[in-house]
């Protein structure tokens, strides 16, 4: 093991880098620099702990390399509460609005019920036992999302070599399918809601806008004045092939939506920040809930229904999947198909008119 020593612009400090040959990305940092003449006593204690530090970070890459190949972990490497690994991993792989990874986490605390808990005893058995405690606790397509980060986490482990075998490999991650269906709003519950006033007029809109966008509740909540461009919304949904975010064209109606909002609140200033006014989620649903009785309508509607009953109504205009993936800011067909679908008859009477038929049929 070489360390390598650069001096700086100024050249009064030495850089010390871990010295693996003269390609690219193989001269690391190792973090750690010294004063070439140090002037004070400070100095010369500092380039004393520093050298300390570098020969003990030169140590364990030594022992990093040699233990390449073998069962053994470093100690220095190896954590011996698994969940610190666990802790670590979701700090180091967590992403904005994505709150799988870290809620599977969470959850696997609870699955414990303790602080520590060794990496040799994460079994497969313990493994089966916490897809069942999920399957238990959450239904829909929850229990499959964190458990398979919870696979993403041992087969990290499983490359550092916390296993010789991923205990989780052959346990597939399952989702729980609730029994009953989201209720959805057809054409005439639009135009009853439309017509129904609703207590909280920023609420009505904003779900009414949603409806004719398929935006969820936390996107409209989050909606700026600034992302309305040319009758358009450009949509903080970013797309993973080409990572630009998804663009609407707005219908008449959300159009009218927004007209009313600028009245409401701007009349002729400058529109700035949020478009919609809206309580938090748990008030938006219990708003929403009262207005949709006084409408007349005996269902069971909460803000996803908005997104979901936009999906249907398109699919019942022969509007491909394709398309409405594309505008609920999907990359697939996969959950058009399988959460934002129902398969809805077609005229009964229509449909077996399409059967042979023969006049000396009716002697029978």
């Amino acid at each position: 093991m070489n360390i390598g020593e650069k001096l700086n612009k100024k050249g009064d400090k030495i850089f010390y880098f871990y010295d693996y040959g003269r390609k690219r990305g193989q001269r690391p940092s190792t973090g750690i620099f010294t004063y070439v003449n140090p002037k004070t006593q400070e100095q010369k204690n500092f380039n004393k702990e520093a050298l300390k530090i570098l020969e003990t970070k030169k140590a364990q890459r030594t022992i990093e390399e040699q233990s390449i190949g073998t069962p053994i972990i470093p100690a220095h490497k190896f954590k011996t509460n698994f969940l610190e690994y666990y802790e670590e991993y979701v700090k180091l792989n967590k992403r904005k609005g994505n709150r799988h990874l870290n809620n599977s986490f969470t959850h696997f605390k609870a699955f414990i019920g303790q602080d520590f808990i060794s990496p040799v005893d994460i079994t497969e058995n313990l493994c089966k036992r916490y897809r069942r405690y999920l399957l238990d606790h959450f239904t829909g397509y929850t229990p499959a999302n964190y458990y398979a980060r919870f696979k993403w986490v041992l087969k990290a482990a499983n490359k550092d070599k916390y296993f010789t075998i991923n205990p989780t490999e052959e346990i597939a991650a399952e989702s729980n399918p609730c029994t009953n269906l989201k209720e959805n709003l057809e054409v005439d519950e639009y135009i009853a809601l439309l017509n129904t006033p609703c207590f909280n007029q920023q609420v009505k809109l904003a779900f009414l806008f949603c409806c004719y966008t398929g935006l969820r509740w936390v996107d409209v909540n989050r909606m700026e004045w600034q992302d309305i461009q040319n009758r358009k919304l450009i949509t903080r949904i970013i797309q993973k092939k080409t990572g630009r975010p998804v663009v609407l064209t707005l219908h008449p109606v959300a159009l009218a939506i927004l007209n009313q909002v600028r009245g409401l609140t701007f009349g002729g200033s400058e529109l700035t920040g949020n478009i919609f006014d809206l309580p938090t989620a748990d008030g938006g649903n219990k708003v929403l809930q009262q207005w949709v009785k006084d409408a007349g309508i005996n269902k069971y509607i909460t803000w996803s229904c908005a997104r979901l009953s936009f999906s249907i109504l398109l699919k019942d205009q022969n509007v491909d999947d394709p398309t409405i993936a594309y505008l609920l800011g999907h990359t697939t067909t996969e959950q058009v198909q399988k959460t934002y679908k129902r398969h809805r008859p077609k005229d009964e009477v229509e449909a077996i008119s399409h059967l042979p038929s023969h006049k000396s049929a009716l002697l029978i």
